[in-house]
């Protein structure tokens, strides 16, 4: 428990240290470069809607078809597999169910992993195990490519509105650049350390969240 509540101060120190860079814009200096978008479910849609939004043409896949024709009519381009989505983009963002569909994503058959091009940067927002994080950046370093994990507070609301806030793992070189498509999607991105950090920081303030609500829970009176 000790240190988990160490975790969570560390968490907060980041955070401050972070909050002015978080809302600096960088909108003005991104490269409006295809993004490709993998995982168009409830999250997924609107957060790949905001991108287009903000003018990044979208490069998209899902494994459901019937998820495609939202963002389809709003202008993305829709391909067959994450593979070719790799081979067409170099900045891809994935927003999945769970640490299974990660992995398959980025190294089954057709996964990122397959046609990735060196330099690409890879922004995982799923809500997975800090370790499948680390698992993933390692099998993308090795192929010259740079994986970040970046899972969200705030659900399906907060993600039409761009109001998400990203908490963010990874070489903190790298955060400006992830930054930039961050905070066309949501209203902060803070570093939190290395690869799993960002999946760490999530779980801990999914944990202090449910502490705080649990009092409100046991004093409601059901009819």
């Amino acid at each position: 428990m000790a240190a988990l509540f160490r975790g969570y101060r560390n968490f907060y120190k980041r955070s401050n240290k972070h909050v002015e860079l978080s809302l600096v814009s960088y909108r003005s200096m991104a490269s409006k470069t295809p993004v490709g978008f993998i995982g168009l479910g409830n999250m997924g849609t609107p957060m790949a809607r905001n991108l287009l939004k903000h003018g990044y043409p979208v490069i998209a896949t899902d494994v459901f078809p019937e998820s495609f024709k939202e963002l389809q009519d709003s202008g993305a381009q829709i391909l067959d597999c994450p593979a070719e989505v790799a081979d067409k983009a170099d900045r891809i963002i994935t927003m999945l169910p769970s640490s299974p569909n990660v992995i398959e994503v980025y190294t089954g058959p057709n996964g990122i992993l397959k046609k990735v091009k060196k330099g690409t940067l890879l922004i995982d927002s799923s809500t997975i195990d800090p370790a499948v994080s680390r698992e993933m950046a390692i099998a993308a370093e090795k192929m010259g490519a740079v994986f970040m994990d970046a899972p969200v507070s705030g659900g399906v609301g907060a993600a039409s509105l761009a109001k998400l806030t990203f908490m963010v793992g990874g070489v903190e070189e790298e955060f400006n650049a992830a930054q930039e498509l961050l905070t066309s999607m949501g209203a902060n991105a803070v570093y939190c350390g290395q690869v799993g950090s960002g999946q760490v920081a999530n779980l801990l303030y999914c944990y202090f969240l449910a502490i705080a609500v649990s009092p409100l829970a046991t004093t409601v009176k059901i009819p």
